[in-house]
């Protein structure tokens, strides 16, 4: 069915370059770079766009498990089956490596469980981490899963999210908070405000040529509420990388705050 006439009066235009379709939800720069990391061989993703969101370049750094062309069409195929984005190939640039993907990265297997027992010191009041696991809910959602020990009490906390890199991250660092929290309300006195712990932010950092997580937390307890950060750096798993950050920002508070 054609298009109608523009109105008289109305001011029309007419391009023939490659445009970005309104997308039905919004999305950032950050959530598109995350979505093309996600795919099958590609270690890092760069997005350069217009003021508006139109994408001007696409580069990436893939392995040699995908060739080029194939990378190119899974890029077109992903943003526009994720953002309905529309994308120009001749605006996607590949360069592959040797490198193999991190292991990290590799998240085929359905279920993936660490464990790690941490013995306390003579006196040692810190909150323990007891193990995270980490299992897929379909494509494109896991489920991730941190159990904590605290005055010889174990406690948990599970939430589910998007099965891309940053998201990954959020997730995990929010069902940490989560078991933090349980763990200070769960030796609460009865009648004591509840503690909360908001996740604001978390995110991979480079210095001193290595690779950090930052996170930030927003700490509540009763008219009291303070803003937390804690770092620890990656050594192969930026998931436990996290659940490090998520203690060391907020046990010291925590522990402050309880009976």
């Amino acid at each position: 069915m054609p298009e109608p006439s523009p109105q008289k009066g109305s001011a029309s235009s007419v391009s023939s370059r490659p445009r970005v379709i309104d997308a039905p939800h919004p999305w950032t720069l950050q959530d598109a770079e995350a979505l093309l990391c996600s795919l099958t061989g590609v270690l890092s993703a760069r997005i350069i766009a217009r003021p508006g969101g139109e994408i001007e370049e696409i580069h990436l750094l893939t392995t040699e498990a995908v060739s080029p062309k194939q990378t190119v069409r899974n890029v077109e195929s992903a943003l526009m089956a994720h953002f309905d984005v529309a994308t120009d190939h001749r605006k996607i640039s590949v360069a592959q490596t040797s490198r193999p993907m991190p292991e990290a990265e590799a998240w085929d297997v359905p279920v993936s469980l660490v464990r790690e027992r941490v013995e306390p010191r003579v006196g040692d009041d810190r909150i323990l981490f007891k193990g995270q696991s980490i299992s897929s809910e379909g494509p494109h959602r896991v489920r991730v899963t941190v159990s904590l020990e605290w005055r010889g009490e174990a406690y948990e906390g599970t939430t589910a999210g998007p099965n891309l890199p940053r998201p990954r991250l959020e997730t995990t660092a929010q069902a940490t908070l989560d078991a933090v929290q349980a763990a200070a309300n769960g030796v609460a006195d009865d009648d004591a405000s509840p503690l909360v712990l908001a996740l604001e932010g978390v995110r991979e950092v480079d210095a001193f040529e290595r690779r950090f997580i930052l996170l930030s937390v927003h700490a509540m307890k009763g008219r009291n509420a303070v803003s937390l950060a804690g770092t620890a750096a990656i050594d192969g798993n930026p998931e436990r990388a996290v659940v490090f950050a998520a203690l060391e920002a907020t046990d010291r508070w925590v522990r402050g705050k309880s009976p």
